[in-house]
């Protein structure tokens, strides 16, 4: 990265969403009773100087609350996100969204695109009118990552640091450094302008393509998280399968561990034809199996987080459609 963005020819498209960057208070100094999704994409760069000699385009995809992101939002964005993408003259694409659902999208875009060019999801956890707002900075440091010569795969820009989407999580409700990266630790640094590469870009793994998703909201597959804890049993699962539940991921004790009545019922919903995945409920670290491996074990996610293997569960579930 560069200091200044002066004479910078990669052009750069960024994406609106809405979330807490775009979001508005009554009073600047009201930093938790604002309202999201307020300001379009357009207006946020617009009030950023530093930007204004960087070649830039940008594009109102959705205007919502991340609390409310849905299926028929993620399939538009992953559709611009694909098409710009394609284009030769693009570098990077920047999302802008909320914090409270960043980690799914960054895990569902790494997924099903696994971009060799940058695609850099950056929020903020201050709205707009906020006295220190955080959003103006980590849009500058998005859109400068995001013209990162050799920069790839999905990446969350947020409060100086760059996280994978694999390994990104929020670990905070209201504090501006609210996200980490568990043990894997975030990618790299940005100090003054410049970028301090900690760990190699991610690798791109295995692309399911746009075409593996349903066109209608309603026919992608049902996805649920059950908890494991001090007397949990197996009600829960059996109401799920009576509703038709499709995938069920297990926040899990420990390493992996789950009550023994509700790992009795997860035993019959997989017999029964849904897929299960167990992800710890643990903020850092990953599911260790026993060697030998057990025989009527779970499925792991390994180091994916609940939220992020109900993701690739569904995402698995929907691999049918494109072969």
């Amino acid at each position: 990265m560069q200091n200044s963005f002066e004479g910078a020819g990669a052009r750069v498209v960024v994406l609106g969403t809405g979330g807490t960057i775009a979001g508005t208070s009554a009073s600047a100094g009201d930093n938790v009773g604002y309202t999201a999704a307020q300001r379009g994409v357009a207006q946020l760069v617009a009030a950023v100087p530093a930007l204004a000699q960087v070649a830039l385009e940008t594009e109102q995809v959705a205007q919502l609350d991340s609390k409310d992101m849905g299926y028929a939002v993620w399939h538009q964005l992953a559709q611009r996100i694909a098409h710009h993408l394609a284009r030769p003259e693009v570098a990077g694409v920047v999302v802008t969204h909320g914090t409270d659902t960043l980690e799914e999208t960054a895990w569902f875009l790494q997924r099903l695109l696994a971009p060799a060019k940058p695609v850099v999801l950056t929020a903020a956890m201050r709205p707009a009118t906020a006295l220190q707002s955080d959003g103006p900075q980590n849009l500058v440091d998005a859109i400068g990552v995001a013209r990162e010569p050799g920069a790839r795969g999905v990446i969350a820009a947020l409060a100086g640091t760059l996280h994978a989407a694999r390994d990104v999580r929020k670990l905070h409700p209201y504090r501006v450094d609210a996200f980490g990266s568990g043990d894997a630790g975030p990618l790299a640094r940005i100090e003054e302008g410049r970028l301090r590469q900690l760990r190699d870009w991610p690798a791109a793994g295995d692309r399911l393509g746009l075409e593996s998703l349903p066109q209608d909201a309603g026919d992608w597959p049902w996805v649920e998280i059950v908890t494991s804890g001090v007397q949990a049993d197996g009600a829960v699962v059996r109401a799920l399968l009576a509703a038709g539940v499709r995938g069920l991921v297990v926040a899990t004790t420990g390493n992996g561990s789950v009550h023994a009545d509700l790992e009795a019922a997860l035993h019959v919903a997989q017999q029964q034809g849904v897929a299960v995945l167990r992800a710890t409920r643990c903020l850092d670290g990953t599911i260790i199996e026993a060697a030998p491996a057990q025989p009527d074990a779970l499925p792991s996610a390994g180091d994916l987080t609940p939220v992020k293997a109900r993701v690739e569960l569904m995402l698995r579930l929907l691999r049918p459609r494109s072969a």
